[in-house]
């Protein structure tokens, strides 16, 4: 009687397919390269500005440089951030454009390896290229700064390759893709979910430290301390001008500043938009949440 073992092949590969899927990195684009042109590298510093980079990536002890060490307190652990300056040996002085790309949108490193999700790379996720590119080019201008940011601070069983199932199941937790017939209300939902990532904070995570989809902007607690919601039930009565004004200095529709690391937050990333991208995030947060 002749064997059917060949039947069961594919099935017995199902598993080692999807692992070889799930460990292995997308492939490095080489399309995209760094530019030196003054227009693109002056948007690459506003969007470093706008995307809040120097709360996280300020210097220990060197609060004008990008080159790292601050601990990011979480319910898994203190995660050190890393160097970005063009220090070749301990920032990313080395990386292509196709590999920092990689590294934003889907947290691995040049070598393939996973980043822990500390990293909002799910957030940025969303960027479109030019974005990423003139970001990662003006990046590439600034004075290398040797500095080795301190190791992790996470228990022995969270290890980079478990990141893996983690990315496959954060998939499932994603907001639902809308359509907003408004320019200004879809430029502050890129701002706001995407480049700013704002959710990274503001939205609740599950036991594994998933932000939930369904539950957008509606607070937080993290690292022991309560993040505020910015949803519609949050807002309230918060009309576009209070948003827009609490970006500008902190102030709040009740006459108080706000408080804690959103203090930062103002000072190094909000305050410093444009009229128009401030606008933008005003009109996504007290016009269009309001109707869902």
């Amino acid at each position: 009687m002749k064997s059917n073992v060949w039947l069961w092949a594919p099935v017995a590969a199902s598993p080692a397919l999807a692992a070889v899927i799930l460990f292995m990195p997308p492939p490095i684009s080489d399309k995209l390269e760094f530019s030196d042109d003054a227009e693109t590298l002056a948007r690459g510093e506003y969007l470093v500005t706008a995307g809040g980079c120097v709360s996280c990536h300020r210097g220990v002890g060197n609060e004008e440089a990008f080159s790292g060490g601050l601990g990011l307190e979480s319910d898994f652990g203190v995660f050190h951030v890393p160097n970005i300056t063009p220090d070749a040996e301990t920032g990313i002085g080395g990386w292509s454009a196709g590999e920092f790309a990689r590294a934003m949108r889907h947290g691995r490193s040049p070598s393939g390896g996973f980043y822990f999700p500390s990293f909002p790379y799910r957030s940025y996720a969303g960027l479109t290229d030019e974005d990423v590119v003139a970001m990662g080019s003006w990046l590439m201008t600034l004075e290398p700064v040797r500095f080795e940011a301190p190791a992790h601070e996470a228990p022995w069983w969270l290890i980079r390759p478990a990141i893996a199932g983690w990315n496959l199941l954060a998939g499932f937790y994603q907001p639902p893709a809308e359509e907003f017939g408004d320019e200004l209300v879809e430029r502050g939902a890129y701002l706001a979910r995407n480049l700013g990532h704002c959710g990274e904070c503001h939205t609740p995570r599950n036991s594994l430290g998933i932000p939930v989809g369904n539950r957008e902007f509606a607070g937080a607690e993290l690292g022991g301390d309560t993040v505020e919601a910015i949803d519609a039930a949050a807002l309230g009565e918060w009309t576009f001008d209070n948003f827009d004004l609490f970006l500008l200095i902190g102030l709040k529709p009740d006459g108080e500043f706000v408080g804690g690391d959103m203090n930062e937050v103002i000072e190094y990333n909000t305050s410093r938009l444009s009229d128009g991208d401030r606008d933008a995030l005003a009109a996504f947060f007290t016009r269009h949440r309001r109707e869902d």
